[in-house]
């Protein structure tokens, strides 16, 4: 990544939409949202290849409300929200914390809310071999808040489901009757 030509770039935007770009709240502003737009650019790593073997559990594994953001790849604007991860092991468990930073890492970059929620499920699948995995994301996108319809308030709900919460109605249900129930706060 090139620092100096992103803050150009910031700059000169800045400028082409005739901003006093020497004026005290903007004459660092370029400095700032490149240095924000390079650390939602990097790759972070969700090291979801430390895993445990565990032959006897069955049981749902579920973390809730992990909060997401990401920038819209169409109006690089962001968009935010939680994400519900879910999965029933197989032969392997992986720590709870794991599913938050894989969250994260698929976060990253400028993205669409549709392809964060199916790569949450597919890495999660294919990394762990589980009976099953279901991803739901609530989010809010700025792009419907601040132009083009300018739905305040309005939400996005996307979810991807592989194995047994695909198959199995009541493994879905649990997973659902969780994320509407609600938890500790």
């Amino acid at each position: 990544m090139d620092k100096t030509k992103a803050e150009q770039a910031i700059h000169d935007l800045l400028e082409a939409l005739d901003q006093d770009v020497s004026r005290e709240g903007l004459k660092d502003t370029p400095k700032r949202v490149a240095k924000m737009l390079m650390e939602q650019c990097t790759d972070s790593e969700a090291e979801l290849d430390k895993v445990f073997s565990e032959v006897k559990l069955n049981d749902l594994t579920m973390v809730r409300d992990i909060p997401v953001y990401s920038f819209c790849e169409h109006h690089l604007v962001p968009w935010y929200g939680r994400a519900h991860i879910a999965y029933i092991p197989q032969k392997r468990v992986i720590g709870i914390s794991k599913l938050a930073r894989l969250a994260y890492k698929c976060c990253k970059g400028f993205t669409i809310q549709e392809t964060v929620t199916k790569n949450i499920a597919d890495s999660l699948h294919e990394s762990l071999e589980p009976k099953g995995v279901m991803v739901v994301i609530e989010a809010v996108h700025m792009c419907m808040c601040m132009r083009g319809a300018r739905a305040v308030g309005a939400s996005t709900t996307t979810s991807a489901v592989r194995g047994v919460f695909r198959d199995v109605v009541a493994a879905r249900h649990e997973f659902l009757s969780l994320v509407t129930k609600g938890g500790p706060r």
